[in-house]
């Protein structure tokens, strides 16, 4: 009898998850059958978002964008079901899921669920992924010329991607007349890491002609004209062309039960990355409140996640193992295309090294290889 793996999100966790199962499961379970449901066709490498929302940030798309079907053509027929759609409503009891698709909304039954739908910015701005690829082109192209009209670009949020964002936007048009501002609500900028690497962060976007604006929020944002009119904490305005907030990152869980939530509307997960009262449920990554929302934590879950799905799927449920968090910081930021900052531990990461580990191309030639293997 056939035991079908749904896997919700077809992003980091979902590919990897589904290349790990059939790679390494199916061989032994040969009635497996995985189905990996995703508003997209395409996988987006949205780790390289920074870069790719300039115009000139990547030479082709198809630097950061993958198909996902061909990548699993390998499998035995049967094995593998892509399904182009999102999830509205999941039964625990019932084993259920449906999914809304372009032919209408579908029932799946499932043994195992996978939830691995992520999160999105408030914004609606393509800094991870949304909708179909069609949507997310659109999206993406649509920043770009507003990227490219603007005189005046005010970015809120100083955290990697607000920096990572900021840094790029200086390296480009810092010397062309464009005025580029990255507002913080802290004394520094990337407050969750070390202050060195804060003022080693503001120190490069000095260099860049970015203007950083401390202590301070945008508390409102509304059109005026052509341009958005920004009301500052402070009390002061801010009339600008183009405005990025890169702050206000949800959990995609909205048709989940909510007693499977926890206050912030994180996917509950015990130590084995089960959800809990639903053992079989499993979920990792932004959608979760298992660790930090970063993809260096999300890898590691991953690989945990997929172990313990194969052990339950033979019937070896006595190697079901813990996920065991490294509470050790990793985090290199990227600082336009020449350098960076970081953390590692305690220790404050060489720009050097910052930049050829991700600055030089945000590692997006470990794109085709992460899809086709769900490891990078």
């Amino acid at each position: 009898m056939a035991k079908t793996v749904i896997i919700l999100g077809g992003s980091y966790v979902g590919t990897s998850t589904a290349q790990r199962l059939l790679k390494g499961t199916l061989p032994k379970e040969p009635d497996l059958k995985v189905i990996l449901v995703s508003p997209t066709t395409h996988f987006y490498w949205n780790m390289a978002a920074p870069r790719a929302v300039l115009p000139n940030g990547f030479k082709s798309d198809d630097e950061i964008f993958q198909p996902i079907a061909p990548s699993f053509s390998k499998y035995p027929k049967g094995s593998f079901t892509l399904v182009e759609g999102k999830a509205e409503s999941v039964d625990p009891k019932k084993h259920t899921v449906v999914v809304s698709t372009s032919s209408g909304q579908q029932t799946y039954t499932y043994n195992q669920l996978v939830v691995a739908t992520g999160a999105s910015f408030s914004s609606g701005l393509p800094f991870k992924q949304m909708g179909t690829h069609k949507e997310m082109l659109e999206s993406l192209h649509a920043l770009r010329k507003k990227i490219a009209d603007a005189q005046s670009i005010v970015l809120a949020g100083a955290g990697p991607t607000g920096v990572e964002t900021a840094g790029e936007l200086g390296y480009e048009y810092g010397t062309s007349g464009k005025k580029i501002t990255l507002i913080s609500d802290n004394k520094i900028v990337l407050p969750g890491l070390m202050e060195s690497v804060g003022k080693a962060a503001e120190k490069e976007l000095q260099k860049l002609q970015v203007e950083v604006v401390h202590n301070t929020r945008v508390i409102d944002a509304a059109p005026k004209g052509s341009q958005t009119e920004l009301t500052l904490s402070s009390g002061g305005k801010l009339l600008v062309d183009l405005y990025i907030p890169t702050v206000g990152v949800t959990p995609n869980t909205s048709f989940l039960p909510k007693d499977l939530l926890d206050e912030h509307s994180n996917l509950r997960v015990d130590k084995y990355l089960t959800v809990v009262s639903a053992p079989d449920i499993w979920a990792c990554g932004d959608v979760t409140n298992a660790h930090i929302k970063q993809f260096v934590y999300a890898d590691k879950q991953i690989q945990q996640l997929a172990k313990n799905l194969e052990a339950v799927l033979v019937g070896n449920t006595g190697a079901v193992g813990e996920y065991k968090k490294d509470d050790k910081t990793m985090q290199g930021v990227p600082i336009g295309r020449s350098r960076g900052t970081g953390q590692m531990g305690s220790m404050k990461l060489p720009s050097l090294m910052v930049w050829a580990a991700k600055g030089r191309n945000f590692m997006t030639p470990k794109l085709k290889t992460f899809v086709a293997t769900g490891a990078v």
